[in-house]
């Protein structure tokens, strides 16, 4: 599916996050029509870490050609600051498009930047952002790869000179606007209210963050185009390792836990382990007379 063609549908797009082929799979099995390929996701599970820039881009594009390499489903990818000035930014739009991605989101942070819904961000001049939207336009190899730009601008400077930001980000050429943390159900309605009908707008729901929660059908009708939700994956395992852990450390056995895990069978099902050992079959001989 073109991403670009997808969004002149009037339904919300739901994009989960994801962080590996696993999650990927898994999304695409449960009917999502794209997928947004998280940082902050990406440094919890990978390293460990919070969300403050630690994540670099070559772990992110390889992240990407896993995720490609699974599922075929359009991918927004995090692309943080770019990585550094317009000349990284254009080799991080490269990157990831060769990686497979289908949109690219850029952000308002100066570098290192961290989370969005996290205190204490700062800002590079506006100027330089749009610049570095320019720059990522100029070295795409597809228009069908859509540049998002996201500020952060709300919580910096205030919400009046986010609007701003977010004008000279579209006049820049972004294909995609994204806010980040309006604090009330009153900033998400003036966001929409003042730039639906001219660009596609993202929303981000994260749990304990900034932003009141509001279901998919709500965004849409307020019109959001896209909704993430980035890290529900992550805390949604991270809870269940941490019970599991506890569980087996006490019992000496996954016996007790069985119940909220699959079996072996059960996982290789979903990973599709039966047709990749038919399809091994097929190439090394052995059904051939």
């Amino acid at each position: 599916m073109n991403l670009r063609t997808r969004l002149k549908s009037s339904e919300i797009l739901i994009a989960p996050g994801v962080y590996d082929g696993l999650t990927a799979t898994l999304a695409e099995q449960a009917g999502f029509e794209a997928l947004y390929l998280s940082g902050a996701a990406v440094a919890y599970t990978r390293l460990g870490r919070p969300d403050i820039g630690l994540t670099s881009v070559t772990e992110m594009a390889e992240t990407m050609a896993l995720v490609r390499d699974r599922v075929k489903l359009p991918v927004i990818i995090d692309a943080d600051t770019g990585f550094g000035n317009a000349l990284n930014a254009q080799r991080t739009i490269r990157l990831y498009e060769r990686a497979g991605a289908s949109a690219v989101q850029l952000e308002d942070q100066s570098y290192p930047k961290r989370c969005g819904h996290l205190a204490d961000k700062s800002l590079i001049p506006a100027s330089e952002m749009a610049g570095k939207i320019a720059a990522m336009a100029d070295a795409r190899n597809s228009d069908d790869t859509l540049i998002i730009a996201r500020t952060d601008a709300i919580q910096v400077e205030g919400f009046a000179a986010a609007l701003e930001r977010a004008e000279a980000y579209v006049s820049a050429g972004a294909d995609i606007l994204f806010i980040e943390a309006p604090r009330s159900s009153d900033e998400l309605t003036r966001v929409a209210a003042t730039f639906k009908g001219r660009i596609p707008l993202l929303a981000n729901m994260v749990e304990g963050g900034a932003t009141p929660i509001r279901t998919a059908s709500d965004l849409q009708d307020l019109g959001f185009s896209i909704v993430i939700f980035p890290g529900g994956i992550v805390r949604a395992l991270a809870r269940t390792a941490e019970d599991y852990y506890a569980s087996l450390r006490a019992n000496g056995s996954n016996t007790p836990f069985k119940a909220r895990m699959f079996d072996f069978d059960g996982l290789n099902q979903r990973i599709g382990t039966p047709g990749m050992l038919a399809l091994g079959q097929r190439y090394d001989g052995q059904n051939s007379e």
